[in-house]
């Protein structure tokens, strides 16, 4: 038994000395190259097999000692070593279990030369030479350790992680209100606002894999459809009526198997969320400021906010699946008649993600809505008065055709866009339909004059009522929109830091409400976003 820990006292510090400028394994090698996990690994049995070390490397000693004499190097299957690429993890603990299994084989052999006289002096030597060093670096440990024990004892979560962000606007707009009647006053009477919106998020995971997503937010941007007469000045990011601190969002996602995902929520679960929106390119935090350039509001914004479930399955690299039914919250926990999970305004969505390459993705979706009571919202707040309310307070159905892409070019450019059709039924009070349509093209320009920033265009048509049989009186005109609008945006985001961006955009509506009565109106913003 002495003698056996004898050996190991000896050979332990030839073996670490060497593990640590000790790239990889067999094991380890296999994990990082795929491609290459059914080739056979040779042992290596001389340090001048691997074509990337020269005698000139200054750990050329402990490479030739861990494979000449220790045989626990394997190299990769080119014959190199690759010593300047980093260690993971799991290479050092594969590394670190072949060295000890070698370790164990040569002390249960008992090799005769397997720790030289010199070797033992060296080690002799390099103690006595470092002994104030290791000293301090005890010294050093253990009030790591003791640090450690405090922040362990007093941390938030061992299973939660908060993030937030905090995000500050100027903002301001330009132009006559919109009315569609000439005799009544339409003069701009919109203030410069300066507003924030601010949130904390609370990511918990219980098994490494799942999240449960827990967002308070405050928010005290306008809504700017009532001082412009129209919901397409609105931005993305405004408070949509709240007040106060209240509860945005309450998701929890986990996996399923290898390629299946599966989310369900109480609060704010969004299509957005669980379906590729494939509008990355200028949609997003820093992206673009109005609430239409987001993403296909007819697809991904169903009017509520979602309570219900939702999956996705990952086929292989070029095939997803998304679906996912959500009913209006507000409605969900009500038992009453109208409301419910399956009685209340809901929306079904089901898209398939075709990615040919690594440069283009291609969305085919279908949403089916349903809106029997209270808010009447069939384009996400977005487009016009018509589009989003094409039968008045009538019980209304809608079969809802997306498509999207999105090409990145280079890496410096990105091209996509959508188009959305939507064919609406009125179900209450008479039997009518409506055809809205809308459509965008994006143009992003990614690490735009310096790396980190950002660049958008953005050039659409608004939700717009084509056909309308819908008539709020036997003799009034049908609620269908008469003009085209057009909306033009551009943004910059400028990149301070890892957590602060500041984002100019100005964004123009053409006759505002698909009418060409009304003056075309600017909005400008000016924003900064904190991240944390």
């Amino acid at each position: 038994m002495l003698k056996v820990l004898w050996n190991y006292g000896l050979v332990i510090p030839a073996f670490v000395n060497g593990f640590f400028i000790l790239t990889s394994d067999a094991s380890a090698t296999e994990m990082l190259n795929v491609s290459d996990q059914n080739e056979p690994l040779a042992q290596v049995t001389s340090v001048s097999e691997l074509y990337d070390v020269q005698p000139t490397d200054w750990a050329f000693q402990a490479l030739q000692s861990l494979v000449e004499r220790y045989g626990v190097i394997a190299g990769y299957p080119d014959g190199t070593f690759k010593g300047n690429r980093a260690l993971t993890r799991y290479e050092f603990a594969a590394g670190l279990n072949a060295a000890l299994s070698r370790l164990n084989e040569l002390i249960a052999t008992n090799t005769a030369d397997l720790v030289r006289q010199e070797d033992l002096a060296t080690l002799q030597k390099l103690q006595a030479e470092f002994a104030s060093e290791l000293v301090a670096l005890r010294g050093k440990l253990d009030a790591l350790e003791a640090r450690t024990a405090q922040v362990e004892g007093n941390q938030f979560s061992t299973t939660t992680k908060l993030v937030g962000d905090a995000t500050f606007v100027v903002a301001d707009t330009f132009g006559d209100r919109v009315n569609n009647t000439p005799a009544d006053d339409t003069k701009d009477n919109t203030n410069a606002v300066f507003a924030y919106r601010t949130r904390l998020s609370f990511q918990t995971s219980f098994t490494g894999r799942d999240q449960l997503t827990t967002i308070l937010t405050q928010n005290t941007i306008p809504n700017l459809t009532s001082t412009t007469g129209t919901s397409m000045t609105r931005f993305t990011f405004d408070a949509e009526g709240r007040e106060g601190i209240y509860l945005s969002q309450l998701v929890y996602r986990f996996p399923v198997g290898k390629q299946g995902t599966i989310w369900i929520g109480p609060r704010a679960l969004q299509p957005a969320i669980f379906t590729p929106t494939l509008n990355a390119s200028v949609g997003g935090l820093n992206g673009a400021a109005s609430r239409f350039a987001t993403f296909n509001p007819t697809i991904y914004r169903p009017g509520f906010d979602g309570a219900g479930a939702a999956f996705a399955y990952k086929f292989n690299n070029q095939l997803q699946l998304n679906a996912g039914y959500i009913t209006f919250d507000q409605q969900a926990n009500r038992p009453d008649e109208g409301n419910g999970f399956f009685n209340g305004n809901n929306a079904a969505l089901a898209q398939l993600t075709i990615s040919p390459n690594r440069q283009l993705d291609i969305g085919l979706t279908y949403v089916h809505k349903y809106f029997g009571n209270g808010s009447f919202n069939l384009t996400g707040g977005t487009g016009s008065t018509f589009a989003r309310n094409p039968f008045g307070q009538n019980a209304t159905k809608t079969d809802n055709f997306g498509l999207q892409f999105n090409w990145r070019a280079s890496t410096r450019f990105h091209l996509g866009g959508w188009f959305g059709y939507t064919l609406a039924n009125q179900l209450s009070n008479g039997d009518n339909d409506a055809t809205i349509i809308n459509a965008a093209l994006t143009f992003g320009f990614p690490d735009l004059f310096k790396e980190g920033n950002l660049g958008g265009f953005i050039i659409g048509v608004p939700p717009k009522v084509t056909s309308n049989d819908y008539r709020p009186t036997p003799t009034a005109a049908r609620r269908e929109d008469p003009d085209t609008s057009l909306h033009l945006e551009a943004f910059y985001t400028f990149r301070v830091n890892d957590n602060i961006r500041i984002t100019p955009s100005c964004y123009l509506i053409t006759k505002p409400e698909h009418n060409d009565a009304n003056d075309p109106i600017w909005v400008g913003t000016l924003r900064t976003t904190f991240t944390f």
